[in-house]
């Protein structure tokens, strides 16, 4: 599994690495489903559920200011996979870095590679989630949250 890659998406936006981290950290703001808890708080745990089809306890492990958001995935469930707890132990990382007169915005799913089994249908979504609701909370201060099928 050493040659595994690790879902990662990038962009850069004119905003300031402030904008950038403070619009990670409003989860509601862009990503749909149930959201429990309090998703912008050093060592809290917070809840993601979408219906019957997923759901997520993450732990932030990591807030640096305008720097890194990292979350810790201590449970999980996803429906449409042979084994369920499939995202149980990976780490979601959102690092931000300053540019010439831009923010880069490197997201990195540590642990969701190619071989797991949920990989075909998380890759597009987790790519929507990023590089539509996110980056156009950030510009626009407006999300997308919800998938239009």
């Amino acid at each position: 599994m050493s040659n595994q890659i690790d879902l990662t998406i990038t962009f850069e936006v004119k905003q300031s690495p402030d904008e950038v981290f403070n619009a990670i950290n409003n989860v509601r703001g862009w990503w749909s489903g149930n959201i429990e808890g309090s998703t912008d708080i050093l060592g809290e745990e917070w809840t993601y559920r979408y219906q019957d089809i997923h759901y997520s306890k993450q732990k932030i492990t990591k807030l640096v200011t305008n720097k890194n958001v990292t979350w810790h995935i201590i449970d999980s469930y996803i429906s449409f996979v042979k084994d369920k707890q499939e995202w149980t132990g990976t780490d979601i990382v959102f690092d931000i870095s300053n540019g010439d007169d831009k923010t880069l915005l490197t997201f990195t799913h540590l642990g969701l590679v190619p071989s797991i089994a949920c990989y075909d249908k998380c890759a597009p979504v987790w790519d929507y989630y990023i590089n539509e609701s996110l980056f156009k909370l950030i510009t626009t201060g407006t999300g997308v949250p919800n998938i239009v099928e």
